[in-house]
């Protein structure tokens, strides 16, 4: 059996999404079809690597496969271009088939905003190229400010490609404030709530304005209290949710 020549990896942050590889619809040892879902939707992150054969675009035109929602279409594609070069004079039959395949899956050819290499050569007279590329969906074109990291490429011969794209109006905390359980913090925080609730002031609440700023002040006083005495955690794959079945 062939080994795999691509990868993907999922941020933990992205958990929620439920990403999974789609192995039931694309398999092959030189594709990779993700599915993560959002807002009830189910969308496809496409990831494919050409060899100098291309076999890969031949499977894909030989199955003919009908995947609706793919976001987006990347990775090496080891065609060189004048469509994606202007400092290469060639065009490759190659590159309509390329294009043909994007287009069946309704995705456009994204221009980098950095024109920079991707693929940089150690061979003192070779040429660095332009063969890592960026499809994305139609109706997403408004979104074609990918980049190019030549800075990025480390000890590959292939610079980094980014690209943000919006997939759900959500907030991802990822910090939070927490007070140390059994801790001194936790000790004075404890004494200062204890002190708030001793020192509040009930006799004056005659009507509900006042009764309000009690509320409020009350409010006021643990959060003060809160803040002074907790610290800024990251989370991560490891943090445990305070809420569980026994709060309910």
């Amino acid at each position: 059996m062939s080994s795999l020549r691509v990868t993907a990896y999922i941020n933990n942050r992205l958990v929620s999404f439920c990403f999974s590889l789609q192995t039931d619809i694309i398999n092959h040892t030189d594709i990779l079809l993700l599915s993560f879902t959002s807002n009830h939707f189910q969308y496809f992150i496409l990831n494919i690597y050409l060899d100098s054969a291309h076999m890969a675009l031949k499977y894909l035109k030989d199955i003919e496969v009908n995947i609706d929602n793919i976001l987006v279409m990347t990775s090496n594609f080891n065609i060189r271009d004048s469509l994606w070069n202007s400092l290469f004079p060639h065009h490759s039959s190659i590159s309509d088939d390329l294009l043909l395949i994007a287009d069946s899956f309704q995705l456009a050819l994204l221009m980098p905003t950095n024109p920079f290499p991707t693929r940089y050569s150690d061979t003192v007279g070779e040429a660095n190229l332009t063969i890592d590329l960026v499809f994305l969906r139609y109706d997403s074109i408004k979104l074609n400010q990918h980049s190019i990291h030549p800075d990025w490429w480390l000890t590959s011969d292939h610079a980094p490609l980014s690209i943000t794209i919006s997939i759900a109006n959500e907030f991802i905390t990822t910090s939070k404030l927490l007070i140390q359980q059994n801790s001194k913090q936790e000790n004075i925080f404890i004494k200062e709530v204890i002190s708030v609730f001793q020192n509040l002031d009930t006799f004056n609440i005659s009507n509900k304005k006042c009764l309000e700023n009690t509320v409020n002040s009350l409010n006021s006083l643990i959060n003060q209290a809160w803040n002074k005495n907790t610290k800024r955690l990251r989370i991560t794959r490891y943090s445990k949710q305070w809420w569980n079945n026994e709060c309910n």
